[in-house]
Protein backbone atom coordinates (compact mmCIF):
# COMPACT_ATOMS: atom_id res chain seq x y z
CA UNK A 1 0.00 0.00 0.00
CA UNK A 2 1.58 3.10 -0.83
CA UNK A 3 1.88 5.61 1.61
CA UNK A 4 -0.66 8.82 2.33
CA UNK A 5 0.42 12.08 1.02
CA UNK A 6 1.60 14.52 4.09
CA UNK A 7 -0.07 17.83 3.84
CA UNK A 8 2.47 18.90 6.35
CA UNK A 9 5.72 18.69 3.94
CA UNK A 10 5.60 22.07 3.09
CA UNK A 11 8.42 21.59 0.66
CA UNK A 12 6.38 18.76 -1.34
CA UNK A 13 3.13 21.15 -1.30
CA UNK A 14 4.98 24.02 -2.65
CA UNK A 15 6.75 22.52 -5.31
CA UNK A 16 2.94 20.85 -6.07
CA UNK A 17 1.39 24.05 -6.34
CA UNK A 18 4.05 25.59 -8.51
CA UNK A 19 3.58 22.17 -10.32
CA UNK A 20 -0.77 23.04 -11.22
CA UNK A 21 -0.27 26.88 -11.65
CA UNK A 22 2.20 25.72 -14.24
CA UNK A 23 -0.16 23.19 -15.87
CA UNK A 24 -3.05 25.62 -15.61
CA UNK A 25 -1.18 28.60 -16.90
CA UNK A 26 -0.51 26.34 -20.20
CA UNK A 27 -4.58 24.67 -20.73
CA UNK A 28 -6.87 27.42 -19.66
CA UNK A 29 -9.51 26.34 -22.33
CA UNK A 30 -9.02 22.59 -20.96
CA UNK A 31 -9.58 22.91 -17.14
CA UNK A 32 -11.82 20.17 -16.75
CA UNK A 33 -9.32 17.72 -18.30
CA UNK A 34 -6.42 19.14 -16.69
CA UNK A 35 -8.13 18.62 -13.18
CA UNK A 36 -9.17 15.39 -14.09
CA UNK A 37 -5.48 14.41 -15.15
CA UNK A 38 -4.10 16.41 -11.56
CA UNK A 39 -6.69 14.29 -9.20
CA UNK A 40 -5.01 11.39 -10.67
CA UNK A 41 -1.43 12.65 -11.02
CA UNK A 42 -0.80 14.67 -7.63
CA UNK A 43 -1.51 11.98 -4.91
CA UNK A 44 1.25 10.20 -6.89
CA UNK A 45 3.26 13.34 -7.83
CA UNK A 46 2.86 13.57 -3.91
CA UNK A 47 3.77 10.22 -2.94
CA UNK A 48 6.75 10.69 -4.97
CA UNK A 49 8.27 13.53 -4.06
CA UNK A 50 8.06 13.18 -0.29
CA UNK A 51 9.30 9.08 -0.90
CA UNK A 52 12.17 11.16 -2.54
CA UNK A 53 12.87 13.70 0.35
CA UNK A 54 12.32 11.10 2.87
CA UNK A 55 15.47 9.16 1.16
CA UNK A 56 17.18 12.18 1.45
CA UNK A 57 16.71 12.85 4.71
CA UNK A 58 17.42 9.48 5.60
CA UNK A 59 20.62 9.30 3.66
CA UNK A 60 21.41 12.21 5.62
CA UNK A 61 20.52 10.31 9.05
CA UNK A 62 22.75 7.80 7.98
CA UNK A 63 25.45 9.76 7.32
CA UNK A 64 25.49 11.13 10.88
CA UNK A 65 25.19 8.14 11.98
CA UNK A 66 28.14 6.86 10.00
CA UNK A 67 30.40 9.74 11.65
CA UNK A 68 29.57 8.86 15.14
CA UNK A 69 30.28 5.18 15.18
CA UNK A 70 34.29 4.08 15.59
CA UNK A 71 33.99 0.82 15.66
CA UNK A 72 35.37 -0.56 12.43
CA UNK A 73 32.94 -4.08 12.23
CA UNK A 74 29.74 -2.16 13.93
CA UNK A 75 30.19 0.49 11.25
CA UNK A 76 30.73 -1.64 8.62
CA UNK A 77 27.39 -3.39 9.27
CA UNK A 78 26.04 -0.53 9.35
CA UNK A 79 27.02 0.53 5.98
CA UNK A 80 24.92 -2.79 4.50
CA UNK A 81 21.85 -2.37 6.95
CA UNK A 82 21.13 0.67 5.76
CA UNK A 83 22.08 0.17 2.63
CA UNK A 84 19.51 -2.78 2.55
CA UNK A 85 16.50 -0.82 3.81
CA UNK A 86 17.07 2.06 1.34
CA UNK A 87 16.92 0.07 -1.11
CA UNK A 88 14.86 -3.09 0.11
CA UNK A 89 17.04 -5.42 -0.59
CA UNK A 90 17.33 -9.16 0.79
CA UNK A 91 20.75 -9.50 1.10
CA UNK A 92 23.93 -6.94 1.11
CA UNK A 93 27.70 -7.68 1.53
CA UNK A 94 30.52 -5.72 1.74
CA UNK A 95 34.44 -6.95 0.57
CA UNK A 96 37.47 -4.98 1.95
CA UNK A 97 40.80 -4.63 -0.51
CA UNK A 98 43.67 -6.34 1.72
CA UNK A 99 46.70 -4.41 2.14
CA UNK A 100 48.58 -6.10 -0.18
CA UNK A 101 45.90 -5.49 -2.97
CA UNK A 102 45.65 -8.90 -3.99
CA UNK A 103 42.33 -9.74 -2.17
CA UNK A 104 39.04 -8.70 -1.47
CA UNK A 105 37.94 -9.96 2.13
CA UNK A 106 34.13 -10.17 3.05
CA UNK A 107 33.68 -8.46 6.19
CA UNK A 108 29.90 -8.48 6.45
CA UNK A 109 27.32 -10.45 4.60
CA UNK A 110 23.60 -10.59 5.91
CA UNK A 111 20.65 -11.91 3.94
CA UNK A 112 16.80 -11.60 5.32
CA UNK A 113 15.54 -14.75 3.81
CA UNK A 114 18.17 -16.70 4.71
CA UNK A 115 17.98 -15.10 8.56
CA UNK A 116 22.05 -15.08 7.48
CA UNK A 117 24.48 -12.50 9.62
CA UNK A 118 28.09 -12.71 9.37
CA UNK A 119 30.76 -10.45 10.51
CA UNK A 120 30.12 -6.92 12.61
CA UNK A 121 28.87 -7.67 15.46
CA UNK A 122 26.94 -10.93 14.96
CA UNK A 123 29.57 -13.22 16.64
CA UNK A 124 29.81 -14.75 13.65
CA UNK A 125 32.69 -14.94 11.15
CA UNK A 126 32.24 -14.56 7.76
CA UNK A 127 32.90 -18.10 6.30
CA UNK A 128 33.56 -17.49 2.36
CA UNK A 129 37.08 -17.37 1.62
CA UNK A 130 38.28 -13.64 0.08
CA UNK A 131 38.21 -13.23 -3.42
CA UNK A 132 41.37 -13.29 -5.95
CA UNK A 133 42.21 -10.19 -7.50
CA UNK A 134 44.31 -11.73 -9.54
CA UNK A 135 44.63 -15.32 -11.14
CA UNK A 136 47.28 -17.52 -11.15
CA UNK A 137 48.99 -16.08 -14.28
CA UNK A 138 48.82 -12.96 -12.94
CA UNK A 139 45.92 -11.73 -15.13
CA UNK A 140 43.34 -9.25 -13.04
CA UNK A 141 40.91 -11.97 -12.59
CA UNK A 142 37.81 -9.10 -13.41
CA UNK A 143 35.43 -11.65 -14.22
CA UNK A 144 34.06 -11.76 -10.90
CA UNK A 145 31.75 -8.65 -10.97
CA UNK A 146 33.07 -7.66 -7.04
CA UNK A 147 36.81 -7.89 -8.41
CA UNK A 148 35.86 -6.00 -11.34
CA UNK A 149 34.04 -2.73 -9.76
CA UNK A 150 37.29 -2.69 -7.42
CA UNK A 151 39.08 -2.57 -10.67
CA UNK A 152 37.24 -0.31 -12.66
CA UNK A 153 35.47 2.43 -9.88
CA UNK A 154 32.38 1.86 -11.75
CA UNK A 155 29.10 0.36 -10.49
CA UNK A 156 27.03 -2.73 -11.78
CA UNK A 157 23.42 -3.06 -11.97
CA UNK A 158 22.02 -6.37 -12.63
CA UNK A 159 18.76 -7.45 -13.70
CA UNK A 160 19.15 -11.34 -13.64
CA UNK A 161 22.64 -12.71 -12.43
CA UNK A 162 21.53 -15.98 -14.42
CA UNK A 163 20.78 -14.20 -17.62
CA UNK A 164 23.71 -11.97 -17.80
CA UNK A 165 26.95 -12.28 -19.93
CA UNK A 166 30.71 -11.23 -19.33
CA UNK A 167 31.03 -12.50 -15.38
CA UNK A 168 31.11 -15.19 -13.55
CA UNK A 169 28.60 -16.26 -11.15
CA UNK A 170 29.11 -19.59 -10.38
CA UNK A 171 29.69 -19.00 -6.55
CA UNK A 172 26.34 -17.20 -6.82
CA UNK A 173 24.87 -20.35 -8.20
CA UNK A 174 26.69 -22.69 -5.94
CA UNK A 175 25.22 -20.69 -3.05
CA UNK A 176 21.82 -20.56 -4.44
CA UNK A 177 21.79 -24.71 -4.48
CA UNK A 178 23.18 -24.76 -1.08
CA UNK A 179 21.10 -22.45 0.49
CA UNK A 180 17.65 -23.41 -1.98
CA UNK A 181 17.62 -19.64 -3.00
CA UNK A 182 17.68 -17.69 -6.03
CA UNK A 183 19.64 -14.53 -6.34
CA UNK A 184 18.62 -12.65 -9.15
CA UNK A 185 19.04 -8.42 -9.19
CA UNK A 186 22.31 -7.43 -8.06
CA UNK A 187 23.71 -3.95 -7.50
CA UNK A 188 27.80 -3.64 -6.91
CA UNK A 189 29.23 -0.39 -6.19
CA UNK A 190 32.94 0.63 -5.17
CA UNK A 191 33.86 2.30 -1.94
CA UNK A 192 36.13 5.10 -2.88
CA UNK A 193 38.06 7.12 -0.51
CA UNK A 194 38.71 10.73 -0.72
CA UNK A 195 41.68 10.14 -2.04
CA UNK A 196 40.09 8.76 -4.42
CA UNK A 197 41.07 5.72 -4.19
CA UNK A 198 39.15 2.30 -3.79
CA UNK A 199 38.95 0.80 -0.41
CA UNK A 200 36.26 -2.32 -1.19
CA UNK A 201 32.94 -3.11 -2.90
CA UNK A 202 29.53 -2.76 -1.38
CA UNK A 203 26.67 -5.46 -3.25
CA UNK A 204 23.67 -5.50 -2.72
CA UNK A 205 20.92 -8.77 -3.76
CA UNK A 206 17.59 -9.34 -4.85
CA UNK A 207 15.89 -5.53 -4.75
CA UNK A 208 11.81 -6.40 -3.18
CA UNK A 209 8.75 -4.99 -4.01
CA UNK A 210 5.66 -4.92 -1.34
CA UNK A 211 4.34 -8.06 -2.51
CA UNK A 212 7.66 -10.20 -2.30
CA UNK A 213 8.70 -10.46 -6.06
CA UNK A 214 12.16 -9.76 -7.14
CA UNK A 215 13.10 -6.30 -9.45
CA UNK A 216 15.94 -4.92 -10.49
CA UNK A 217 17.40 -1.87 -8.64
CA UNK A 218 15.86 1.43 -10.12
CA UNK A 219 18.31 4.27 -11.13
CA UNK A 220 17.26 6.24 -8.02
CA UNK A 221 18.15 3.56 -6.15
CA UNK A 222 21.41 3.00 -7.62
CA UNK A 223 22.62 7.34 -7.02
CA UNK A 224 21.29 6.61 -3.43
CA UNK A 225 23.89 4.03 -2.92
CA UNK A 226 25.72 5.18 -5.18
CA UNK A 227 26.30 8.72 -2.22
CA UNK A 228 26.16 6.23 0.49
CA UNK A 229 29.09 4.49 -1.05
CA UNK A 230 31.03 7.73 -1.28
CA UNK A 231 30.54 8.55 2.60
CA UNK A 232 30.62 5.27 3.92
CA UNK A 233 34.47 4.70 2.43
CA UNK A 234 35.76 8.10 3.78
CA UNK A 235 33.83 7.04 7.39
CA UNK A 236 35.55 3.45 6.92
CA UNK A 237 38.99 5.37 5.76
CA UNK A 238 38.71 7.16 9.12
CA UNK A 239 38.14 4.26 11.47
CA UNK A 240 40.85 2.48 9.49
CA UNK A 241 43.37 5.33 9.96
CA UNK A 242 41.90 5.71 13.36
CA UNK A 243 42.45 2.40 14.26
CA UNK A 244 45.85 1.82 12.92
CA UNK A 245 47.38 4.87 14.57
CA UNK A 246 45.81 2.76 17.94
CA UNK A 247 47.22 -0.38 16.64
CA UNK A 248 50.70 1.44 15.98
CA UNK A 249 50.19 3.78 19.47
CA UNK A 250 49.96 0.39 21.37
CA UNK A 251 52.87 -1.38 19.38
CA UNK A 252 55.69 1.18 20.53
CA UNK A 253 54.54 1.01 23.71
CA UNK A 254 54.54 -2.49 23.86
CA UNK A 255 58.07 -2.69 22.16
CA UNK A 256 59.54 0.12 24.87
CA UNK A 257 57.87 -2.33 27.50
CA UNK A 258 59.50 -5.37 25.62
CA UNK A 259 62.85 -2.83 25.80
CA UNK A 260 62.91 -1.80 29.28
CA UNK A 261 62.25 -5.92 30.71
CA UNK A 262 64.98 -7.35 28.29
CA UNK A 263 67.09 -4.21 29.55
CA UNK A 264 67.56 -6.59 32.55
CA UNK A 265 67.37 -10.62 32.01
CA UNK A 266 66.00 -10.84 35.75
CA UNK A 267 62.82 -8.78 34.72
CA UNK A 268 62.55 -10.33 31.26
CA UNK A 269 58.34 -9.95 31.00
CA UNK A 270 57.74 -8.34 34.30
CA UNK A 271 55.87 -6.16 32.73
CA UNK A 272 53.80 -7.94 30.49
CA UNK A 273 52.48 -10.15 33.51
CA UNK A 274 51.70 -7.17 35.98
CA UNK A 275 49.94 -5.70 32.48
CA UNK A 276 48.15 -9.13 32.50
CA UNK A 277 47.75 -9.44 35.97
CA UNK A 278 46.04 -5.65 36.26
CA UNK A 279 43.26 -5.68 33.30
CA UNK A 280 42.32 -10.12 34.58
CA UNK A 281 41.44 -7.77 37.79
CA UNK A 282 39.73 -4.55 36.42
CA UNK A 283 37.69 -6.99 33.91
CA UNK A 284 36.87 -9.28 36.84
CA UNK A 285 36.02 -6.54 39.48
CA UNK A 286 33.80 -4.31 36.80
CA UNK A 287 31.69 -7.78 36.39
CA UNK A 288 31.43 -8.34 40.19
CA UNK A 289 27.95 -8.11 41.92
CA UNK A 290 29.60 -7.58 44.94
CA UNK A 291 28.02 -4.50 46.88
CA UNK A 292 32.10 -3.19 47.45
CA UNK A 293 32.35 -2.53 43.52
CA UNK A 294 28.55 -1.43 42.31
CA UNK A 295 30.05 1.93 41.46
CA UNK A 296 33.45 0.77 39.77
CA UNK A 297 32.68 0.61 35.99
CA UNK A 298 34.93 1.41 32.52
CA UNK A 299 34.36 2.15 29.13
CA UNK A 300 36.86 1.42 26.44
CA UNK A 301 38.69 4.75 27.28
CA UNK A 302 39.53 4.08 30.64
CA UNK A 303 40.09 0.35 30.11
CA UNK A 304 43.02 1.12 27.30
CA UNK A 305 43.83 4.19 29.65
CA UNK A 306 44.84 1.32 32.73
CA UNK A 307 46.23 -1.38 29.91
CA UNK A 308 48.62 1.35 28.96
CA UNK A 309 49.95 2.82 32.31
CA UNK A 310 50.46 -0.81 33.49
CA UNK A 311 52.83 -1.32 29.77
CA UNK A 312 54.65 1.59 31.02
CA UNK A 313 54.28 1.64 34.80
CA UNK A 314 58.19 1.03 34.33
CA UNK A 315 59.11 2.88 31.87
CA UNK A 316 61.42 5.04 34.15
CA UNK A 317 64.16 1.93 34.62
CA UNK A 318 65.03 2.70 31.22
CA UNK A 319 67.44 5.00 32.67
CA UNK A 320 68.23 2.98 35.81
CA UNK A 321 71.91 1.50 35.92
CA UNK A 322 71.66 -2.12 34.69
CA UNK A 323 74.16 -2.88 37.32
CA UNK A 324 71.69 -1.70 39.88
CA UNK A 325 69.17 -2.87 38.35
CA UNK A 326 70.29 -6.35 38.21
CA UNK A 327 72.29 -6.32 41.36
CA UNK A 328 72.20 -9.89 42.62
CA UNK A 329 74.61 -9.83 45.40
CA UNK A 330 75.14 -7.37 47.30
CA UNK A 331 79.04 -6.66 46.54
CA UNK A 332 77.97 -6.59 42.44
CA UNK A 333 78.71 -3.63 40.10
CA UNK A 334 79.91 -4.56 37.11
CA UNK A 335 80.90 -7.61 38.39
CA UNK A 336 80.50 -9.51 41.66
CA UNK A 337 83.22 -8.51 44.10
CA UNK A 338 83.21 -10.98 46.15
CA UNK A 339 85.69 -12.56 44.11
CA UNK A 340 88.21 -9.87 45.16
CA UNK A 341 87.48 -10.78 48.48
CA UNK A 342 88.26 -14.20 47.52
CA UNK A 343 90.95 -13.55 45.94
CA UNK A 344 92.57 -11.21 48.95
CA UNK A 345 91.71 -13.94 51.36
CA UNK A 346 93.79 -16.11 49.32
CA UNK A 347 96.88 -13.59 49.56
CA UNK A 348 96.80 -13.68 53.20
CA UNK A 349 96.31 -17.39 53.35
CA UNK A 350 99.67 -17.61 51.39
CA UNK A 351 101.12 -15.23 53.50
CA UNK A 352 100.18 -16.99 56.52
CA UNK A 353 101.96 -20.51 55.08
CA UNK A 354 105.01 -18.78 54.08
CA UNK A 355 105.16 -17.34 57.43
CA UNK A 356 104.59 -20.69 59.01
CA UNK A 357 106.66 -22.14 56.72
CA UNK A 358 109.69 -19.94 57.34
CA UNK A 359 109.27 -20.22 61.19
CA UNK A 360 108.78 -23.94 61.10
CA UNK A 361 112.02 -24.39 59.25
CA UNK A 362 114.06 -23.07 62.69
CA UNK A 363 112.61 -25.46 65.02
CA UNK A 364 113.23 -29.20 65.96
CA UNK A 365 109.70 -31.08 64.65
CA UNK A 366 110.34 -33.39 68.07
CA UNK A 367 110.23 -30.21 70.04
CA UNK A 368 106.23 -28.83 71.67
CA UNK A 369 106.79 -25.43 69.99
CA UNK A 370 107.00 -27.25 66.19
CA UNK A 371 103.78 -28.61 66.91
CA UNK A 372 102.09 -25.58 68.61
CA UNK A 373 102.88 -23.48 65.69
CA UNK A 374 101.60 -26.17 63.11
CA UNK A 375 98.07 -26.07 65.44
CA UNK A 376 97.95 -22.60 65.55
CA UNK A 377 98.71 -22.39 61.52
CA UNK A 378 95.92 -25.07 61.15
CA UNK A 379 93.48 -23.14 62.75
CA UNK A 380 94.18 -19.80 61.51
CA UNK A 381 93.52 -21.57 57.80
CA UNK A 382 90.38 -22.88 59.11
CA UNK A 383 89.26 -19.74 60.50
CA UNK A 384 89.57 -17.67 57.45
CA UNK A 385 87.69 -20.19 55.12
CA UNK A 386 84.99 -20.00 57.54
CA UNK A 387 84.93 -16.32 57.54
CA UNK A 388 85.07 -16.39 53.64
CA UNK A 389 82.00 -19.00 53.66
CA UNK A 390 80.28 -16.25 55.97
CA UNK A 391 80.46 -13.46 53.80
CA UNK A 392 80.13 -15.81 50.87
CA UNK A 393 76.48 -16.62 52.56
CA UNK A 394 75.81 -12.87 53.82
CA UNK A 395 76.34 -11.44 49.80
CA UNK A 396 73.95 -13.34 48.67
CA UNK A 397 71.32 -11.26 50.40
CA UNK A 398 68.67 -13.68 50.79
CA UNK A 399 68.21 -13.38 54.32
CA UNK A 400 68.15 -10.57 57.24
CA UNK A 401 71.05 -10.22 58.76
CA UNK A 402 71.01 -9.52 62.69
CA UNK A 403 73.01 -7.21 64.76
CA UNK A 404 75.80 -9.93 65.62
CA UNK A 405 76.00 -10.95 62.26
CA UNK A 406 77.11 -7.06 61.35
CA UNK A 407 79.49 -6.65 64.14
CA UNK A 408 80.84 -10.12 62.70
CA UNK A 409 81.36 -8.21 59.12
CA UNK A 410 82.87 -5.45 61.09
CA UNK A 411 85.35 -7.25 63.05
CA UNK A 412 86.35 -9.21 59.55
CA UNK A 413 87.41 -6.22 58.27
CA UNK A 414 89.84 -5.31 61.05
CA UNK A 415 90.87 -8.68 61.98
CA UNK A 416 92.73 -8.88 58.62
CA UNK A 417 95.78 -6.85 56.56
CA UNK A 418 97.16 -7.41 53.50
CA UNK A 419 99.75 -5.58 51.91
CA UNK A 420 100.26 -4.73 48.20
CA UNK A 421 103.00 -2.16 47.08
CA UNK A 422 103.97 -1.82 50.11
CA UNK A 423 100.31 -0.37 51.61
CA UNK A 424 99.21 -2.59 54.15
CA UNK A 425 94.88 -2.27 54.39
CA UNK A 426 92.02 -3.48 56.01
CA UNK A 427 90.92 -6.95 53.60
CA UNK A 428 87.69 -5.14 53.32
CA UNK A 429 87.06 -1.52 51.79
CA UNK A 430 84.85 0.69 53.47
CA UNK A 431 82.56 0.49 50.53
CA UNK A 432 82.24 -3.51 50.82
CA UNK A 433 81.47 -3.71 54.56
CA UNK A 434 78.77 -1.12 53.89
CA UNK A 435 77.60 -3.52 50.96
CA UNK A 436 77.75 -6.38 53.28
CA UNK A 437 76.15 -4.74 55.76
CA UNK A 438 72.87 -4.40 54.28
CA UNK A 439 69.86 -5.56 56.19
CA UNK A 440 67.74 -7.06 53.67
CA UNK A 441 68.50 -7.56 50.14
CA UNK A 442 71.06 -6.65 47.91
CA UNK A 443 70.67 -2.36 48.01
CA UNK A 444 71.96 0.19 49.77
CA UNK A 445 69.77 3.14 50.68
CA UNK A 446 71.75 5.00 48.10
CA UNK A 447 70.97 2.10 45.06
CA UNK A 448 67.35 1.87 46.45
CA UNK A 449 66.60 5.12 45.65
CA UNK A 450 68.07 5.32 42.13
CA UNK A 451 65.29 2.17 41.83
CA UNK A 452 62.44 3.96 43.73
CA UNK A 453 63.66 7.27 41.33
CA UNK A 454 62.32 5.13 38.47
CA UNK A 455 58.58 6.14 39.64
CA UNK A 456 59.64 9.45 39.63
CA UNK A 457 61.59 9.28 35.75
CA UNK A 458 58.24 7.28 34.09
CA UNK A 459 55.99 10.50 35.74
CA UNK A 460 58.02 12.99 34.41
CA UNK A 461 58.29 11.00 30.87
CA UNK A 462 54.58 9.98 30.45
CA UNK A 463 53.60 13.85 31.62
CA UNK A 464 55.53 15.26 28.40
CA UNK A 465 53.68 12.93 25.98
CA UNK A 466 50.23 14.62 24.39
CA UNK A 467 47.91 12.03 26.14
CA UNK A 468 44.58 12.75 24.20
CA UNK A 469 42.28 13.50 27.20
CA UNK A 470 40.41 10.06 26.86
CA UNK A 471 43.61 8.91 28.13
CA UNK A 472 44.36 11.89 30.18
CA UNK A 473 44.88 9.01 33.19
CA UNK A 474 47.68 7.09 32.24
CA UNK A 475 50.43 9.37 34.31
CA UNK A 476 48.48 8.94 37.36
CA UNK A 477 47.79 5.17 37.37
CA UNK A 478 51.58 4.32 36.30
CA UNK A 479 52.50 6.75 38.49
CA UNK A 480 51.12 5.67 41.60
CA UNK A 481 51.79 1.61 41.76
CA UNK A 482 54.49 2.26 44.27
CA UNK A 483 52.28 4.15 46.69
CA UNK A 484 50.58 2.48 49.61
CA UNK A 485 47.14 3.23 51.07
CA UNK A 486 48.84 4.05 54.39
CA UNK A 487 50.71 7.07 52.69
CA UNK A 488 54.45 5.58 53.47
CA UNK A 489 54.58 4.47 49.40
CA UNK A 490 56.62 6.64 47.12
CA UNK A 491 57.32 9.09 45.65
CA UNK A 492 53.94 11.23 46.62
CA UNK A 493 53.07 9.62 49.95
CA UNK A 494 49.53 9.12 49.01
CA UNK A 495 46.78 8.33 51.10
CA UNK A 496 44.02 5.56 50.42
CA UNK A 497 41.24 8.15 49.75
CA UNK A 498 43.51 9.96 47.37
CA UNK A 499 43.96 6.57 45.55
CA UNK A 500 41.92 5.88 42.63
CA UNK A 501 41.11 2.12 42.65
CA UNK A 502 42.68 1.60 38.87
CA UNK A 503 45.74 2.59 41.14
CA UNK A 504 45.36 0.26 43.56
CA UNK A 505 45.20 -3.08 41.34
CA UNK A 506 47.89 -1.97 39.80
CA UNK A 507 50.20 -1.77 42.98
CA UNK A 508 48.47 -5.97 43.79
CA UNK A 509 49.84 -6.49 40.33
CA UNK A 510 52.82 -5.28 40.62
CA UNK A 511 53.64 -7.08 44.22
CA UNK A 512 51.85 -10.21 43.30
CA UNK A 513 53.86 -10.37 40.07
CA UNK A 514 57.01 -9.43 41.44
CA UNK A 515 56.45 -12.13 44.74
CA UNK A 516 56.10 -14.70 42.36
CA UNK A 517 58.97 -13.97 40.17
CA UNK A 518 60.97 -16.79 39.98
CA UNK A 519 63.38 -15.33 37.24
CA UNK A 520 65.19 -12.72 40.28
CA UNK A 521 68.80 -13.56 40.77
CA UNK A 522 68.83 -12.84 44.39
CA UNK A 523 66.07 -14.76 45.40
CA UNK A 524 63.87 -17.99 44.10
CA UNK A 525 60.18 -17.75 42.91
CA UNK A 526 58.25 -17.91 46.23
CA UNK A 527 55.59 -20.83 46.21
CA UNK A 528 51.71 -19.20 46.13
CA UNK A 529 50.96 -19.86 49.73
CA UNK A 530 54.21 -17.89 50.88
CA UNK A 531 53.01 -14.98 48.36
CA UNK A 532 49.40 -14.99 49.51
CA UNK A 533 51.19 -14.99 53.28
CA UNK A 534 53.00 -12.07 52.80
CA UNK A 535 49.87 -10.31 50.60
CA UNK A 536 47.86 -11.12 53.86
CA UNK A 537 50.30 -9.52 55.68
CA UNK A 538 50.96 -5.89 53.50
CA UNK A 539 46.84 -5.43 53.53
CA UNK A 540 46.88 -5.85 57.64
CA UNK A 541 49.87 -3.44 57.67
CA UNK A 542 47.87 -1.15 55.33
CA UNK A 543 50.66 -1.12 52.42
CA UNK A 544 47.60 -3.10 50.26
CA UNK A 545 44.40 -2.72 49.08
CA UNK A 546 42.56 -5.71 51.36
CA UNK A 547 39.53 -5.78 49.07
CA UNK A 548 40.93 -6.10 45.81
CA UNK A 549 43.30 -9.03 47.49
CA UNK A 550 39.99 -10.64 48.57
CA UNK A 551 38.58 -10.37 45.65
CA UNK A 552 41.93 -11.79 43.88
CA UNK A 553 41.78 -14.82 45.87
CA UNK A 554 37.63 -15.31 46.12
CA UNK A 555 37.14 -14.78 42.29
CA UNK A 556 39.44 -18.19 42.01
CA UNK A 557 41.23 -15.40 39.02
CA UNK A 558 44.65 -15.79 41.79
CA UNK A 559 44.34 -19.61 41.25
CA UNK A 560 43.81 -19.37 37.33
CA UNK A 561 46.51 -17.53 37.06
CA UNK A 562 48.82 -19.05 39.02
CA UNK A 563 48.01 -22.61 37.52
CA UNK A 564 48.81 -20.19 34.14
CA UNK A 565 52.14 -19.05 34.71
CA UNK A 566 54.22 -20.69 37.77
CA UNK A 567 56.50 -23.84 37.33
CA UNK A 568 55.28 -26.54 39.62
CA UNK A 569 57.53 -26.45 41.93
CA UNK A 570 55.35 -23.22 42.92
CA UNK A 571 51.81 -24.19 42.92
CA UNK A 572 50.44 -25.70 46.80
CA UNK A 573 47.83 -25.23 48.90
CA UNK A 574 46.72 -22.16 51.19
CA UNK A 575 44.16 -21.55 53.13
CA UNK A 576 42.02 -18.02 52.79
CA UNK A 577 39.73 -16.85 54.91
CA UNK A 578 38.54 -20.30 56.29
CA UNK A 579 38.47 -21.75 52.60
CA UNK A 580 41.55 -23.63 51.15
CA UNK A 581 42.22 -23.31 47.76
CA UNK A 582 44.29 -25.60 45.49
CA UNK A 583 46.76 -24.48 43.18
CA UNK A 584 48.29 -27.69 42.30
CA UNK A 585 47.78 -28.89 38.22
Amino acid sequence: MRKKPNNKNNEVNKLIMKFINHVKAHFEASNEIVDEILAVLLPELECMLELEANKKKKLLQIGTALSVEKNLDALLELIVVEAMNLTNADGGTIYLISDDERFLAFKILQNISLNYKMGGTSGTPVSFPPLNMYKPNGEKNDQMVAVHVAFTGHTVNIADVYEVDGFDFKGAKRFDQMNNYRSKSMLVTPLRNYEYEIIGVLQLINAMEVDGSIVTFPTYNQELIESLASQAAVVIDNATLIKDLDDLQMGIIQAIASAIDEKSPYTGDHIRRVTEITMMLAHGICKSNDERWMNFTMDKNEEKTLKIAAWMHDVGKIITPEHIIDKATKLEKIFDRINLVIARFEIVKRDRELRFLIERTQLNPNEISYRKLEEEYKKDIAEMNDDVDFLRCVNIGAEYINDAQLERIEQIAQKYKITINGQEDNILTENEVKNLSIRKGTLTNEERAIVENHVMSTIKMLVKLPWPKKLKNVCEYAGEHHEKIDGSGYPHKLAAEELSIQSRILAVADVFEALLAKDRPYKRGKTISEVVEILISMTKEKKLDGDILDFFIKSGLMVDYAKKELLSSQLDIFIYDGKEYDCRI
